[in-house]
């Protein structure tokens, strides 16, 4: 494979370099924006030995031997060039697939050495070439012992050896490293007691510090106000919440700049559950408080300041209302503003004392702003858990009751349809609380004997039984997409399996916040395989994201994957036996198998022991027969090697979001969603911007018959030109008669690819502060100025800015391109209008019908 050298630099719109690594090197093929995640979010900063040497192990070829520091050889370094960070592609491609081979081969999964070299190169390629990438804590964690002996004390983890099944505290924080995203951790209603309320946030800082994130069900908790075996009163579940969402927003996910991720779930029966559901919406709201208030009292404050000072009035009167009108009509109307009278009368006092100016923060809206820092419940996805009584109870308009957890009696009876509405309605002003539809869940439960489905992790993909893991990777359809448009099935089974095996491994090697998370998770080997760019791939081929023919597409896609994924499991369980959980769950498993291979087969009705039939595979819509063919046969396989050998583990596949590791692997779309719009800036944590913008637009344009000129016509009012050569009204030309230079141009035209509009190239950061000051005669303070536009202190319209801005960046949306048929719109649809003037969008409903066509597989 090419590789190329390439600097990593992510700025915010107005200049300011925020993540700056140069010299990094990664494959020729990839964009800047997959370089920059790399290098911010994955690359380890610090640490790695510059001198390494292999640790000999008789039982492991020369080539997977683990690597440790060469302290002789560092010693004739100097200091400050024995150890640094990660700079290649290359090396976190090695750490990965070798950590994977490495603990395959102690585990017993390869028949032969060259069994292993392939799987250790198979998975080096797909990394490289971007067809798959596992979940962020693998970029972050594995490998760094094994690649580079990085070592430290046991925080706390235990993990289960894979030669006797025996679970052991971890000595080392990395010799096994915590590859797995998702977490369901249960929790009991008791204080400080293993299992309990403080300990889940001890479990909850192991996971987020190695970048993992965790869910779980709060509902065991008794509500405020229920009796404690003290003879008090309990403060209630949301006094608890409150405690561990603190707890979680001081604590960087990975050790970098994610944020910690976690999950609540309360069940609709919670006698706190009208608090829970309203919860973060009245946090918003005390936001949006914090915000207008302190931007009013600086206002106010700062006007009666200046009403005592910038007066003719002299002496004492200047500072006394009754004597000073100006000052009487700042102060009324800062109370009409409901301004604090202590505050009036203190800006008075600071004025007497001489004071011209005082300093009152006003707050903003950024989610990592001091207003959201004061305000609880910022740091979790919050979801109510329905059953289908409740739901019936909602259509029927009946009375719900909420239960108290410590007698079962009834606390409280409200109106289930007034209950539902309060969901939607806090859902609607703050996005939570989300919902989990408890009956379904558990329908489909491959594990129901061993216990119930009570929680998720963060984003709802991974759910079983609690105090459970699992590690996930998304493959990108995109690149199994033929030059034809066809798909590449067998690549795709072939990368299944490939990938089904490194996460079964992935459960062999890891280590695990708690000794029961250890055993269960070693128990039940739950996997997470999915799929990236499924808008693009539909794009691509000329499907709207809102067709019947892209949902076929994506159940039967999902349908191969995950009855591939089965098969491949099942295989595994014949030659190294099932889970340790499946003999006792046997019947409900296989039943869950053949509901799966019933709605791939078109037979929902056949469906066993279901409250609600699932969509079935829309073979009549999919434009491409080998599909379906391909979804029937491997549910075909998965069912009949399921039944002679078992599986290997009790869950293979989940719909995850793919944020991060989407755009590592150059994801015009994340998992399932459409695109969020064909222009994206992405807001990254710890700051700094991302401009993504779609590349299969193109390709999509190429599917539909336009010709070379027309589509480029095309894609320039959509992403404009990236250069103001040739641009009208604000040009090179325009430009040098102000005193551009040519090299303060070239400045101005690097800034364009990624700028939002084309004012953001035009700062003091891009410019150079020597260059706004002698040549364009800005002072110190007009450059301080936030607010500064200097294309209009340059002299530019409004007029002339929109038009060179159009030419620049473009419209930022496919409508109203010149030559762009209008039944072809429906193609290029995204979540949001897209840029200033667009007016379409998909539908909700869009989305849940693309969520219920994939789910039943």
């Amino acid at each position: 494979m090419a590789f190329r050298a390439a600097d990593s630099e992510i700025r915010s719109p107005d200049g300011t370099i925020i993540f700056q690594q140069l010299g990094i090197e990664v494959p020729a093929a990839w964009s800047q924006v997959a370089a920059d995640v790399l290098a911010q979010k994955y690359f380890r900063r610090a640490g790695i030995a510059r001198r390494l040497v292999r640790v000999a192990e008789s039982d492991v070829p020369q080539w997977l031997w683990r690597s440790v520091p060469d302290e002789a050889a560092l010693a004739a370094l100097p200091d400050d060039q024995r150890f640094g960070g990660e700079q290649s592609a290359r090396e976190i491609f090695h750490r990965m697939a070798g950590t994977w081979t490495y603990w395959g081969w102690k585990g017993g999964y390869f028949d032969s050495e060259d069994d292993a070299l392939s799987f250790y190169d198979e998975h080096c390629w797909m990394l490289a070439a971007q067809i798959c990438a596992p979940n962020s804590p693998q970029w972050f964690n594995t490998g760094l012992h094994w690649a580079y002996g990085i070592d430290g004390p046991g925080q706390g983890h235990w993990f289960v050896d894979h030669r006797d099944g025996t679970a052991h505290p971890s000595e080392s924080a990395y010799e096994r490293p915590q590859p797995h995203a998702c977490f369901i951790q249960g929790v009991t209603d008791d204080l400080v007691n293993e299992g309990g309320i403080m300990d889940l946030w001890v479990r909850e800082a192991r996971l987020f510090k190695y970048g993992s994130g965790t869910g779980s069900n709060f509902s065991s908790l008794r509500g405020e106000g229920e009796k404690l075996s003290g003879g008090g009163r309990s403060s209630g579940l949301m006094s608890f919440l409150k405690i561990g969402d603190r707890a979680a927003g001081a604590i960087k996910s990975g050790g970098t700049t994610r944020r910690a991720a976690k999950m609540v779930t309360v069940d609709i029966d919670h006698p706190d559950i009208e608090a829970f559901i309203s919860w973060k919406m009245l946090e918003e709201q005390k936001v949006a408080a914090l915000v207008a208030g302190s931007r009013l009292a600086n206002r106010h404050l700062n006007a009666i300041m200046r009403a005592c000072l910038d007066t003719d009035v002299e002496g004492d009167a200047a500072f006394d209302p009754r004597r000073n009108a100006g000052l009487r009509r700042e102060i009324v109307a800062a109370r009409q503003s409901e301004i604090p009278e202590n505050y009036i009368q203190r800006v008075v006092q600071f004025a007497r004392q001489g004071y011209r100016h005082i300093e009152f923060p006003a707050l903003d809206l950024d989610w990592e702003s001091e207003a959201y820092a004061t305000v609880a419940g910022q740091n979790a996805n919050n979801s109510v858990r329905v059953t289908d009584d409740f739901l019936r109870a909602v259509e029927a308009d009946h009375e719900w009751s909420l239960t108290e957890r410590t007698t079962g009696k009834v606390a409280k009876q409200v109106s289930a349809s007034v209950l539902w509405d309060r969901v939607a309605e806090a859902a609607w002003h703050s996005a939570d609380p989300g919902v989990q539809f408890d009956t379904t869940i558990n329908d489909w439960h491959t594990c129901p004997v061993s216990g119930r489905i009570n929680a998720s992790n963060p984003c709802s993909e991974y759910m079983f039984l609690d105090d459970t893991a699992c590690n996930l990777a998304s493959l990108n359809l995109m690149r199994f997409r033929r030059a034809d448009g066809t798909l590449d099935v067998e690549s795709l089974e072939h990368a299944t399996r490939l990938w089904t095996i490194v996460l079964e491994i992935s459960v062999m090697m890891a280590q695990y916040p708690s000794r029961r998370i250890a055993e269960l998770s070693y128990r039940y080997r739950t996997l997470g395989l999915g799929y990236a760019n499924l808008g693009a791939l539909l794009m691509a081929s000329g499907l709207g994201y809102d067709s019947a023919r892209g949902r076929a597409i994506a159940g039967a896609v999902a349908a191969i994957m995950t009855g591939t994924a089965y098969a491949t499991s099942a295989e595994m369980a014949g030659l190294m036996g099932a889970f340790p959980g499946f003999a006792a769950n046997r019947d409900a498993m296989l039943r869950v198998i053949r509901n799966h291979r019933r709605a791939a087969h078109g037979d929902v009705d056949a469906c066993e022991d279901l409250a609600i039939a699932p969509l079935a595979l829309d073979a009549a819509n999919c434009p491409d027969a080998r599909l379906v063919a391909a979804a029937r046969s491997a549910w075909d396989r998965a069912l009949s090697a399921g039944e002679l050998h078992g599986f290997r583990n009790a869950q293979v596949s989940v719909v995850a979001p793919t944020g991060t590791i989407g755009l590592v692997m150059d994801c015009d779309t994340t998992g399932i969603e459409p695109d969020f719009a064909l222009v994206k800036f992405k807001k990254l944590s710890g700051g700094g911007y991302f401009k993504i913008i779609n590349q299969t637009v193109p390709l999509a344009l190429e599917t539909l018959g336009y010709d070379n000129a027309t589509a480029a016509r095309i894609m320039s009012h959509a992403v404009g030109h990236g250069t103001l050569v040739d641009a009208p009204a604000i040009n090179h030309e325009t430009l040098a008669s102000r005193g551009f230079d040519d090299a303060t141009l070239d400045r101005v035209e690097k800034a364009l690819p990624t700028a939002f509009d084309i004012r953001f190239a035009f700062s003091r950061y891009t410019l150079g502060d020597a260059f706004c000051r002698d040549v364009l005669g800005l002072d110190d303070r007009t450059l301080a100025d936030p607010h500064l536009d200097l294309l209009a202190r340059l002299g530019f319209s409004a007029r002339d800015i929109a038009a060179a801005n159009i030419h620049a960046c473009g419209t930022m949306s496919i409508e109203g391109a010149p030559g762009l048929a209008r039944e072809h719109l429906a193609v290029f649809d995204c979540a949001n209008p897209c840029g200033r003037d667009g007016t379409r969008f998909l539908s909700a409903e869009s989305h849940i019908r693309m969520m219920a066509s994939v789910q039943p597989f």
